[in-house]
């Protein structure tokens, strides 16, 4: 009888266990920007400042934001931490035909890095040259950067640090 039980407990339980977990899945894709079609990972030299928790990350984008409103033209992109502790950094282009391609979505990223250099967390580091913004996304606590054209294209970068 306890071996007939154990069985359709099992069976019971058997559908949940193939259900992807919480943590793999993305609530954020269909919404934000399409699935991600190209993942890469990003090992940062940098650890997490043990400062940064949800609500220094949202600060942090408030201010790249304020940055970004202060100019004499709208914005190219918006970006906004999603996930239960902000830990998901999201990129998303404001207009058509722009950021249509992977390189483009890199040079992106790349000209955020020359942003990052005035911010007074990358003064804190011993050599911010040689450091770009997926550094300091990852000094700052993120996991996970999306990158998209808001359309058609999505590239997910995972953050590591070396130690």
């Amino acid at each position: 009888m306890r071996k007939h039980l154990a069985v359709v407990i099992f069976g019971l339980l058997l559908p949940l266990l193939s259900l992807p977990s919480a943590q793999a899945a993305d609530n954020h894709a269909g919404y934000y920007y399409p699935e991600p079609k190209t993942t890469e990972t990003y090992v940062s030299a940098l650890n997490v400042m043990p400062s940064m928790g949800k609500r220094s990350r949202v600060g942090f984008l408030i201010g790249l934001s304020k940055q970004q409103h202060e100019r004499a033209y709208p914005p190219p992109y918006h970006m906004f931490a999603k996930g239960y502790h902000a830990q998901k950094l999201i990129i998303v282009a404001t207009g058509g035909e722009r950021y249509d391609t992977l390189y483009r979505l890199r040079a992106l990223l790349a000209s955020l890095t020359a942003q990052a250099r005035t911010s007074p967390l990358f003064e804190q580091s011993r050599q911010p040259e040689n450091l770009n913004f997926l550094d300091l996304a990852r000094l700052a606590g993120f996991t996970q950067v999306t990158i998209s054209n808001g359309e058609a294209l999505a590239h997910r970068i995972n953050l590591l640090s070396a130690n």
